[in-house]
């Protein structure tokens, strides 16, 4: 069985990356909404140009991990482009209302979930 964005091929992967295996920025995780700034202009990497399509509307790193289907390592390169260039903005989901308060003793970004989970829920969502 095929999984999107594990069983890619290296180069290709290499070749959407530009050769790089790291985010130059740490401003993402699997939970981190993404906003486009700007529509994709012509000649734009197609990948960047699906993320802008994407993300008019608040859109979470994962959510565009599984709609590339493309691992999100790779992904937070290609946000990190295009947040370099001012085409996204960035922000990490607020807590509103009763969990917003969390519970006694507890910051609330103690009771986010676990990104290591959200990945492996991705992982078994991809499987199905």
């Amino acid at each position: 069985m095929i999984r999107p964005g594990r069983d890619d091929d290296p180069d290709r992967l290499y070749t959407v990356t530009g050769g790089r295996s790291r985010a130059a920025s740490k401003d993402f995780d699997l939970v981190t909404l993404v906003v486009s700034e700007c529509d994709p202009v012509p000649g734009m990497q197609s990948e960047h140009a699906a993320i802008l399509r994407m993300c008019r509307y608040p859109t979470a790193v994962v959510e565009i991990a599984a709609e590339l289907g493309l691992p999100v390592s790779i992904v937070k390169i290609l946000l990190s482009d295009l947040l370099d260039s001012g085409r996204i903005t960035a922000r990490h989901p607020q807590t509103t209302g009763a969990a917003a308060r969390g519970r006694p003793g507890q910051p609330v970004a103690a009771q986010l979930p676990d990104p290591t989970i959200l990945e492996q829920v991705l992982v078994g969502l991809r499987n199905l």
